[in-house]
């Protein structure tokens, strides 16, 4: 498996794994905002766990832009919405995807391997 193929299977992945707990949760109570962040912060592990993905979050957007920008990539806001609908296990893989094909248009990727 190529590393573009393997970074938009874990885009995939990023995707059905969070889903596969969220949707659920989201079944049984709804769209519940108190319940949901009494539950998200209900105790110091898991406290721990949303500030690392929301600090993680925030460097993939800028990452995102930044070396987005440098590659001269198209469709940024796509992970960037990955991110915020997701979380960075979507949107980041979906990013390193679409960097890895911007790269094989330009000729990078095949100069490098």
């Amino acid at each position: 498996m190529n590393r573009k193929n393997f970074y938009l299977f874990l885009c995939i992945l990023g995707i059905v794994l969070p889903y596969s707990q969220f949707i659920p949760w989201l079944v049984e109570n709804g769209l519940n905002a108190p319940l949901f962040f009494h539950q998200l912060f209900a105790n110091r592990i898991s406290g721990f766990f949303v500030w690392d993905v929301l600090v993680s979050a925030v460097v993939a957007v800028e990452f995102i832009r930044l070396e987005g920008k440098r590659c001269g990539m198209r469709l940024l806001w796509l992970p960037i919405l990955g991110i915020l609908s997701v979380g960075v296990s979507c949107g980041l893989p979906l990013f390193l995807f679409l960097r890895e094909r911007a790269l094989e248009e330009t000729g990078v990727a095949a100069a490098k391997s």
